[in-house]
């Protein structure tokens, strides 16, 4: 079989694609190995050096994204920007929905001053959504390359989680100077937010990221429901459970990395 080459009438039939998928398969393995067959096979030099030429320039320069852009600019290192940028959580309809809920919390808080804890309630729990949506191979089509990298497992969610931290942080602080109260009450979502994260960190050493967002979810709900018992949906806002949310978070964040580095 050495000596054999493509005859002109299945080499006319490749051309039209014509063939079914296995023998195209074969006289591709035969056209890598024969450069005669090659030869005959016509192509035009002009469209293949431009087709070269595009796909170098995609591969060594590619177009940055809007958002990686920014990120470089604000000192991010460049393969982080590179790695955030292509996240699921920065998508745009994952933001289209925060902001719609914020907006949401915010004019029903300006409508009426009594509905202003649904924005402290609901402000918390929003980055936990971003967290669930940002590491796992359902959620991420990249996650098979990115887990033979060093970036791969607890210190990507880290990351990841971290980005999604910022940018909610962001837009909820945004939204405060829209509600109608003090600074320091609009502000008195980040500790809870930065706790709920925390134990979302800390319980995915064990369930999925999914599954440690929701119940992260439903314990802020069973403290604020333990709140509005006590008498105020506002009572789980005040100084005392703001410093437990604080440590908290520092408690759960340092049992995340030791579990991790085992």
């Amino acid at each position: 079989m050495s000596g054999w080459h493509i005859p002109d009438d299945l080499r006319e039939r490749y051309l039209e694609g014509a063939l079914e998928p296995a023998l195209a398969m074969s006289v591709d393995a035969h056209l890598g190995r024969c450069a005669d067959c090659r030869a005959a096979v016509p192509y035009d030099q002009d469209w293949l050096d431009e087709s070269w030429a595009r796909l170098e320039t995609e591969l060594i320069t590619p177009r940055l994204s809007l958002a990686e852009r920014l990120l470089r600019h604000g000192g991010v290192p460049d393969h982080l920007a590179r790695l955030l940028s292509a996240t699921p959580t920065m998508s745009r309809s994952w933001l289209a929905a925060m902001v719609a809920v914020l907006a949401f919390a915010v004019l029903a808080a300006r409508a009426q001053a009594d509905y202003l804890p649904a924005f402290l309630i609901v402000a918390p729990v929003l980055p936990l959504a971003g967290i669930a949506l940002a590491y796992g191979t359902r959620v991420d089509p990249a996650h098979e390359l990115v887990a033979a990298t060093p970036m791969s497992g607890p210190r990507l969610l880290l990351t990841r989680a971290t980005a999604v931290l910022a940018v909610s942080a962001a837009l909820a602080g945004l939204a405060s100077p829209l509600l109608p109260a003090p600074p320091g009450l609009a502000a008195a979502w980040l500790l809870p937010a930065l706790a709920a994260a925390s134990g979302c960190l800390a319980l995915s050493n064990r369930l999925p990221v999914p599954m440690a967002a929701l119940s992260m979810v439903g314990v802020w709900l069973a403290i604020v429901g333990a709140g509005r018992l006590i008498g105020s949906w506002l009572a789980v806002f005040g100084p005392a459970p703001q410093i437990g949310y604080g440590v908290a978070a520092v408690l759960l964040t340092y049992r995340f990395y030791r579990v991790s580095a085992r």
